[in-house]
C-alpha cells in the first residue's frame, strides 16, 4: 500500500514538474510552423499567428497547436496537411486547407492515425481537403465545433468524407457542420461514440455507418443529401431527437440492425421517410414521420420490432410492406396515421377497428401512381371500406390493432424540416 502511495505521489510530482515546464512558442508569418514543432517539448503551446503557412505538418508528441485569429496551414494540393501521430494533442482555431486528391492514400486535410489517442480537434475550418479528417485506431477522441467543405469541383465518388472514423472507440462528434463531401461521416468498427447535435449536408450519405456498436445519435440535422442516415450492420443504436429532412432517397435507414432504439425523431420531405431493411427487434417510439412520398419501406424480413406512439401524417403512401405475412405495429398505445378512416365508439382516444397499411388502394397506387391525385376522394375511401369486408382482396399488411385518433405533435406543422440560421 505504502509503495503504491509512493508511486501516485512520484506521478504527481512529475506532472506538475510538466505543467511547470510548459512553454509557448509563437510563429509569425513567414516562420516555420514545423520548426516550432520540433523545437517544443510534450506539454508546450504552438501559437501561430494569423497569416498563410503552405506546410505539412507532423505533430509526434503531446502539445497543443493553436491559431490566433485564424491563419491558414495550406498542403498545397498533396499529401495530409496535418499528420498526428502521437497522444494528447490538441489543434484548434486554424484553417487546415489544399491536401491531397488520392483516394488510395486517404489523403486528409487532418489524418489521426494509430497511436494518436486523446486527440482533440475543436474550432477548426477543415476546406478543400478530399477528407477533411481521417481517423484511424484510436480511443477518445474529440472533434468538435468544426466546419467541413471537401473539394467541390470533384464528383461526389472522387471525393472523401467529411469525418471518418475506422477502428475507433469513446469517439465525441459534436457540433460539427459538413458539406460537399462524399459523406458526412463515415463510420466503420467503431464503438462506444457520441455523435451529437451536427448538422449535415449536400453529400451523399449523412452519414455512412456500418459495422459498429453502442453508439449515441442526438440531435443532429441532416438535410438535402441523397439519404440522412444510414445506419447499417449494426445493434445498440441509441437515435434520437434528430431532424431529418429533404433527402432525395431516405430519411434514416435501419439496415441490418437489432436492439437499438429510435426515438423523438423529425423526418420530413424525403422520398422515403424510414427505409427498414432486415431490422430485429429494435424500438421506434414517438417519431414524426410527415410529408414523405412513403412513411416507411418496410420489407426483407423486418419482424419483432416495437413501433408504437409514432405520427404518421400525410406521407402519399403511409407503408410500403413487401412481406408473406402480416406484421403488427402499435402494440401499447398505438401509432396514428392521418388517412385512418376507422372510428371511435367508446371515445378512449383508439380506433375501434385496426389500420392496415397494405390495403386494395394501396396497392392500386403502386402500379397506377396518378392514383394519389384521387387520395382524398370520396371513391377511394369508399374502396378501402369495401375491400376490408373482402379478405380475398386484401395482401399482408403492416397492421395497427389499435390507432390513436389523434397525433402526439399537435403542431406537427411547426417541427417540418428548414434551414436554421
Amino acid at each position: 500500500m505504502k509503495a503504491s502511495l509512493r508511486r501516485c505521489a512520484a506521478l504527481l510530482v512529475a506532472l506538475a514538474a510538466s505543467l511547470a515546464g510548459a512553454a509557448e512558442l509563437r510563429v509569425a508569418p513567414g516562420g516555420s510552423i514545423g520548426a516550432a514543432i520540433a523545437q517544443a517539448r510534450p506539454g508546450d503551446t504552438v501559437l501561430v499567428e494569423r497569416g498563410r503557412y503552405e506546410e505539412h505538418l507532423v505533430i509526434d508528441k503531446p502539445l497543443t497547436l493553436q491559431g490566433v485569429g485564424r491563419p491558414t496551414v495550406s498542403g498545397g494540393g498533396s499529401g495530409d496537411t496535418i499528420r498526428v501521430r502521437a497522444s494528447g494533442v490538441t489543434i484548434a482555431g486554424l484553417i487546415v486547407a489544399d491536401s491531397g486528391a488520392d483516394l488510395g492514400a486517404q489523403n486528409a486535410g487532418i489524418a489521426i492515425r494509430a497511436g494518436a489517442d486523446r486527440a482533440t480537434v475543436r474550432d477548426c475550418d477543415l476546406s478543400y481537403n478530399l477528407f477533411g479528417l481521417y481517423i484511424e485506431g484510436v480511443k477518445d477522441v474529440q472533434v468538435i465545433g468544426n466546419l467541413i467543405t471537401g473539394k467541390r469541383d470533384l464528383a461526389s465518388a472522387q471525393r472523401g468524407n467529411g469525418i471518418q472514423l475506422y477502428d475507433t472507440s469513446g469517439a465525441r462528434i459534436e457540433d460539427n457542420r459538413i458539406s460537399f463531401t462524399r459523406d458526412g461521416i463515415y463510420v466503420d468498427i467503431s464503438h462506444h461514440a457520441v455523435f451529437r447535435g451536427n448538422r449535415i449536408h449536400d453529400v451523399r450519405y449523412g452519414t455512412h455507418y456500418m459495422n459498429s456498436h453502442h453508439n449515441l445519435w442526438e440531435g443532429n440535422e441532416v438535410y438535402r443529401n441523397r439519404t440522412g442516415l444510414a445506419l447499417m450492420e449494426t445493434r445498440d443504436q441509441q437515435v434520437r431527437n434528430n431532424r431529418v429532412w429533404g433527402n432525395s432517397d431516405a430519411g434514416i435507414m435501419l439496415r441490418t440492425i437489432q436492439d437499438s432504439v429510435v426515438e423523438g425523431n423529425v423526418v420530413t420531405g424525403n422520398q422515403r421517410g424510414f427505409f427498414i431493411y432486415d431490422a430485429e427487434y429494435n424500438t421506434l417510439r414517438g417519431n414524426l414521420v410527415a410529408d414523405n412520398e412513403v412513411g416507411a419501406h418496410v420489407w426483407a424480413g423486418s419482424i419483432h420490432n416495437d413501433v408504437d406512439g409514432n405520427d404518421f401524417v400525410r406521407n402519399r403512401q403511409q407503408v410500403r410492406y413487401v412481406a408473406a405475412r402480416d406484421e403488427a405495429w402499435g402494440g401499447k398505445s398505438g401509432n396514428y396515421w392521418s388517412n385512418y378512416v376507422g372510428w371511435d365508439r367508446d371515445g378512449d382516444g383508439r380506433g375501434d377497428t385496426p389500420y392496415e397499411a397494405n390495403d386494395v388502394v394501396d396497392r392500386l397506387v403502386w402500379r397506377l401512381p396518378l392514383v394519389k391525385l384521387l387520395l382524398n376522394s370520396a371513391a377511394v375511401q369508399t374502396l378501402r371500406l369495401v375491400a376490408q369486408q373482402f379478405p380475398l382482396l386484401r395482401a399482408p399488411s403492416i397492421v395497427d390493432a389499435k390507432p390513436r385518433m389523434r397525433p402526439q405533435h399537435e403542431r406537427w406543422q411547426d417541427l417540418r424540416g428548414s434551414i436554421q440560421p
